[in-house]
């Protein structure tokens, strides 16, 4: 089964981190995952879980 876990087009092309995969809510938000890692630290999240989010129909091949 698929699990949707940040359902907007808000993030694409960004860095996100979320509190954990449990609960995804979002709480870091960046251009690079230095900058998402360090906006979630601010808000005392010290653990976080860093996604990337592409951009809306580009093909990414990991």
């Amino acid at each position: 089964m698929e699990r949707v876990l940040v359902n907007t087009d808000e993030y694409n092309g960004r860095y996100v981190a979320m509190k954990s995969f449990d609960d995804p809510t979002i709480v870091g938000v960046g251009d690079d995952p230095e900058a998402a890692m360090k906006d979630a630290v601010s808000k005392g999240y010290s653990d976080p879980v860093l996604l990337y989010i592409p951009e809306k129909e580009i093909v990414h091949i990991y």
